[in-house]
C-alpha cells in the first residue's frame, strides 16, 4: 500500500512539473506574441509618421505634389540647401576680395606670430618678461626678414648689368643658331620680327605707361600691407591668448566647448607647417645655390634666396625658381649649364618630397598631393601669389579642425548614450517643462595660439 502512495506522489509531481513547463512555455509565447505587436505598431507608427512628412496634409491623391518620387524631394531639399550655401560662399568671396589687402596682411601676421611664437615662448621660460621677449622677437624677426630682402634686391642691382649683357650675347647665339639650324630662317625674317616688337612697343606705350602707374599704386599697397602685417604680428605675439578668448565669445555657448579644443590644434599644424616648410626652403636654397654656384651660374646668391622664397608655395614655387635657375644659366653658360641645374633641381625636389618632408612636416599637415595642387591654383586664382601661399596652410588647419570637431561629436555622442543607459529609463517630463540651462564656459583657453 505504501508503495502505491509513493508512486501516485511521483507521479503528481511529474505532472506538476509538466504542468509548470506548460505554463512557462504558454507566458513566453505570449511575451513573444506581445513583443511582436509592439514592433508591429512601432512600425505602423514610424509608417505614418514618414507619410506625414513627405506628403502634404490634406493632400489628394490626385494631387501632382503627392506624385513627386520621394528621390526627387530628396534632390530638391538637398538642392536649394546647396544653393544658399553657394550664395553665402560667394558674398563671403565677394566681401574678402574688397578687403583683400587686410586679409592677406592679417594672413600672413599669422603666418609669422606661427613662426616667431617659439622663441617668445622660449625666453618667457627663461624669465625674461613677457613684453620684453615680444619686443626682442618681433624687431629681431622682421630686422632678418629686411635685410634678407636688401640682399636680394642689392646682389640682383650689382648683376644686372652682366645679365643684360650675358642675355644679349645670348640672343646673338640664339640668332647665329636660328640662321645654321635646318629650318632655313633668314636674316630678313629675324629683322622683321626685331621691328614688330618694336612697334607693338611703340604701340602699347601707353599701356606700359598705364601699368607703370598701376605699378605705384601696388607699391603703395605692398607698403600698407607690410605695415598692416608688422603691426598685427604684434599684437599677436603678446596678446594672442586673450584674442582667441574674445573670438570664442562670438560663438554660441554650445560651440565654444568644441573650438575650444579645436583652436589649439590648429595652432599647433600651422606653427609645425611654418616651421617646417622654412627648415625645407632652407635646405632647397642651401643645396641647389651650391650646385649652381659650382656650375659658375651668375647670381647664385640671389637666385637661392629666390629658392628659399619661392618655396613656401608648394610644388609650384619650386617649378617656377628652378626655371628661373636654369634660364639664367642658359643665356649666361649654355645648354649644358642649363641642363646640369635641372639635374641638380629635380634631384634635391626628389630629396625634398620623399625624405625632407614625410621627416620633418610628419603626418600632422600632410596634404595629399592632388589636394595642394588644386588649393593653390584656388588660391592663386582668387588672390594670386599671396593666395598661392596662404591656400595650402588653410587647407592643412581646416583638415585639422574638422577631424577634431567630428570625432569630439562622436565622443559627445558616446558620453551622452553612456549616461542615458546608467541613468535608466525615466518618465517624460510633464508639458510646458524648461529644458535645463546650457552648460557654462569650457575649460581654461589654450596657451598657444593667436
Amino acid at each position: 500500500m505504501s508503495e502505491k502512495r509513493q508512486w501516485g506522489a511521483g507521479l503528481a509531481a511529474e505532472l506538476a512539473r509538466l504542468a509548470g513547463r506548460l505554463e512557462e512555455q504558454r507566458r513566453a509565447a505570449a511575451e513573444k506574441a506581445r513583443a511582436e505587436a509592439r514592433a508591429e505598431t512601432r512600425r505602423q507608427e514610424e509608417q505614418a509618421a514618414a507619410a506625414r512628412r513627405y506628403v502634404p496634409r490634406g493632400a489628394a491623391p490626385g494631387d501632382p505634389v503627392s506624385q513627386v518620387p520621394w528621390s526627387m524631394r530628396v534632390a530638391a531639399e538637398v538642392g536649394w540647401r546647396l544653393l544658399v550655401l553657394a550664395g553665402t560662399v560667394w558674398v563671403l568671396m565677394r566681401v574678402i576680395g574688397t578687403i583683400q589687402l587686410v586679409v592677406l596682411a592679417f594672413v600672413a601676421a599669422l603666418l609669422i606670430t606661427a613662426l616667431l611664437q617659439p622663441f617668445v615662448g622660449r625666453l618667457k621660460r627663461l624669465g625674461v618678461p613677457r613684453g620684453v621677449a615680444t619686443a626682442i622677437v618681433f624687431i629681431g624677426g622682421f630686422v632678418i626678414m629686411g635685410l634678407v630682402g636688401w640682399f636680394v634686391v642689392w646682389q640682383v642691382m650689382e648683376n644686372v648689368d652682366n645679365l643684360s649683357n650675358s642675355l644679349q650675347d645670348g640672343i646673338n647665339e640664339l640668332k647665329r643658331w636660328l640662321l645654321n639650324s635646318p629650318f632655313h630662317v633668314t636674316d630678313d625674317q629675324i629683322n622683321q620680327i626685331a621691328v614688330n616688337l618694336q612697334d607693338a612697343i611703340g604701340t602699347n606705350s601707353k599701356a606700359l605707361t598705364d601699368a607703370g602707374l598701376q605699378g605705384v599704386t601696388v607699391v603703395v599697397e605692398l607698403l600698407t600691407g607690410i605695415l598692416l602685417a608688422m603691426f598685427s604680428t604684434l599684437f599677436l605675439l603678446y596678446d594672442g591668448r586673450n584674442i582667441w578668448n574674445w573670438c570664442l565669445k562670438l560663438f554660441p555657448v554650445a560651440a565654444r566647448d568644441g573650438l575650444g579644443g579645436a583652436g589649439p590644434r590648429a595652432w599647433r599644424t600651422l606653427t609645425l607647417y611654418v616651421r617646417g616648410t622654412v627648415i625645407v626652403a632652407l635646405i632647397d636654397a642651401i643645396f641647389i645655390g651650391i650646385g649652381i654656384y659650382f656650375l659658375r651660374v651668375p647670381m647664385a646668391v640671389p637666385l637661392a634666396v629666390i629658392i628659399f622664397l619661392a618655396a613656401f608655395v608648394p610644388l609650384v614655387g619650386a617649378v617656377a625658381s628652378g626655371t628661373i635657375a636654369m634660364v639664367v644659366a642658359l643665356v649666361t653658360q649654355g645648354p649644358f649649364t642649363a641642363l646640369m641645374v635641372l639635374v641638380v633641381v629635380l634631384a634635391v625636389q626628389q630629396i625634398e618630397g620623399h625624405i625632407l618632408q614625410p621627416f620633418i612636416l610628419g603626418r600632422a599637415v600632410r596634404v595629399h598631393p592632388l589636394g595642394v595642387i588644386l588649393s593653390v591654383a584656388a588660391g592663386s586664382l582668387i588672390a594670386g601669389i599671396g593666395g598661392a601661399v596662404v591656400a595650402v596652410p588653410l587647407v592643412a588647419v581646416t583638415n585639422t579642425v574638422v577631424v577634431y570637431l567630428r570625432a569630439n561629436s562622436r565622443q559627445a555622442a558616446l558620453r551622452a548614450a553612456e549616461s542615458e543607459t546608467a541613468a535608466g529609463p525615466q518618465d517624460p517630463a510633464p508639458a510646458g517643462t524648461v529644458p535645463a540651462a546650457a552648460p557654462g564656459l569650457p575649460g581654461p583657453a589654450p596657451e598657444q595660439g593667436a
